[in-house]
């Protein structure tokens, strides 16, 4: 692999990269053949080139090409078993070979007018173009193809040696002509372990504001990158330093302002961070209950104290409380997630872990029946084995004898649990009477009755565990009578 830059390559870095890049090069020097034999160029491009450095193999990979999309169309359409038009208005498509995937798109620039929520597409005629309307530096490297020719016009491979995240124009025209590239930036602080140049994050705090005009659903997938990453505390600070959490996720930098009730941290949101952490330290592997990395684990660790601000209390003697925070909590995850495009079934999984992560304090102090613990976990559901690892990493006291209390406490809360499940098979508690029993037994058809019945006994289920069938009937018969008077 030859290099057109002059300038010494950290050769660790080129050393990975050249074990990376020989897994691409026969379907990339293929494709790359296919383009220069019609007349085009065609280079491999940022995230591919930038993770070979890294030593990982990206699943896609993507190109940049002199030609225009219609040509590509059908250079791609001899080339591969199947192709398709990812986004003809920004010059992309993409195609399948086997198993490898190809993203294919013809160089451009891109900007945001003033008002714009979708960016303006003019196409480009050189690589070193191209290049230089990308984000940052680590991603505006390239692999001219097929010959393998490095190209690194900005430094980016030895900005990724430093760790370092820069602009390859000046980070104001960068961020103006996209900026969700903001986001990006926090985005790779937590996925790459990379620091923000001084220029770069001076910008970000300027033009914070602009964030705003970029469309929700592209914000979010940025978010859930940053999220999943192995870092996303560290993303996380730098959104609420840069000012864009107050753009995207204002409950976040809202928590500096409340001080916790037990004065363990300076403020909430510290504790918050803790908790994400911890929890994040509790996800399992791929074989376990809850294989990290969790998004529905993480965002509940991030939101399950939001409702505080709004709850907080002064109370007699100078201490502070903050009742109810996890419903009003629960109800606000439930809008900013819904303003940020989430899925239905995330928003709720979320939310509900938010409104019970309170509910078991207060089992270390006062034994719960077995009724309390089958309500605990028929009300947690499916979110059961989050609830619990959100629920220990909740607890980040620094007195470890009260951390060594709350954690045998939810020991024995667990052990009570698989103890009755073992006995009930709790995961699917139901009445001892189902719906056509209870109609058959009432004499009644189909309606409010039967359900309410239902419900009744699914309350009896749950104080009292399974009864025979006979009692069962005697109860229902009983609670029957009693509503007709």
């Amino acid at each position: 692999m030859s290099t057109t830059r002059e300038s010494p390559e950290p050769v660790e870095l080129l050393r990975t990269a050249l074990g990376v890049i020989a897994e691409y090069a026969p379907q990339a020097t293929e494709l790359g053949r296919v383009f220069a034999d019609a007349g085009f160029e065609l280079a491999l491009v940022g995230g591919p080139v930038r993770d070979a450095f890294l030593g990982k193999a990206s699943v896609d990979l993507d190109f940049a090409t002199s030609a225009r999309p219609e040509e590509t169309e059908r250079l791609l359409a001899a080339w591969g078993d199947a192709h398709w038009d990812m986004g003809r208005e920004f010059g992309t498509i993409g195609a399948r070979r086997g198993d490898v995937i190809v993203e294919v798109t013809t160089y451009r620039t891109e900007a945001y007018d003033s008002s714009s929520r979708k960016p303006e597409v003019v196409y480009g005629d050189s690589l070193d173009g191209d290049l230089s309307r990308r984000d940052f530096t680590v991603n505006a490297m390239a692999l001219r193809l097929p010959d393998l020719v490095f190209v690194d016009p900005f430094g980016g491979l030895n900005d990724l040696a430093d760790r370092i995240l820069r602009t390859p124009a000046s980070p104001e025209q960068s961020f103006d002509d996209d900026p969700l590239r903001m986001m990006r930036a926090v985005r790779f602080a937590a996925q790459l372990g990379v620091d923000v140049e001084p220029g770069v994050l001076a910008a970000m705090t300027a033009m914070a504001g602009r964030i705003e005009i970029v469309s929700a659903e592209r914000v979010q997938a940025e978010l859930v990158k940053l999220l999943m990453a192995p870092a996303p505390r560290r993303g996380l600070e730098l959104m609420v330093y840069a000012g864009l959490a107050e753009h995207v996720l204002p409950e976040l930098p809202n928590l500096q302002l409340t001080i916790d009730e037990h004065h363990r941290h300076k403020d909430v949101y510290e504790h918050t961070l803790t908790v994400l952490d911890q929890a994040i330290d509790l996800e399992t592997s791929p074989d376990g209950p809850v294989p990290g990395p969790d998004l529905v684990l993480r965002l509940a660790a991030i939101m399950h104290d939001i409702g505080k601000p709004d709850t907080r209390r002064m109370e007699p003697g100078g201490g502070v409380s903050f009742h109810h925070h996890e419903i009003v909590g629960a109800k606000m995850t439930t809008k900013r997630m819904k303003a940020l495009r989430f899925d239905k079934a995330t928003t709720q999984a979320v939310s509900k872990l938010v409104a019970l992560h309170l509910r078991f304090h207060g089992y270390g102090d006062a034994a719960w029946t077995d009724s309390a613990v089958r309500r605990y976990v028929a009300d947690a559901g499916d979110q059961l084995e989050r609830l619990h690892r959100l629920t220990r990493a909740d607890c980040t006291t620094r007195n470890k004898r009260k951390a060594a209390r709350l954690s045998h406490a939810y020991d024995d809360l667990e052990n009570r649990i698989a103890a009755l499940a073992e006995e009930e098979e709790l995961n699917a508690i139901r009445p001892d009477l189902d719906g056509n029993a209870i109609m058959e037994i009432l004499g009644i058809g189909p309606g409010r009755q039967v359900g309410a019945a239902y419900k009744h006994m699914l309350a009896l289920r749950m104080e009292r565990g399974p009864l025979p069938e006979d009692e069962a009937r005697r109860e229902l018969l009983s609670w029957w009578e009693s509503q007709q008077g």
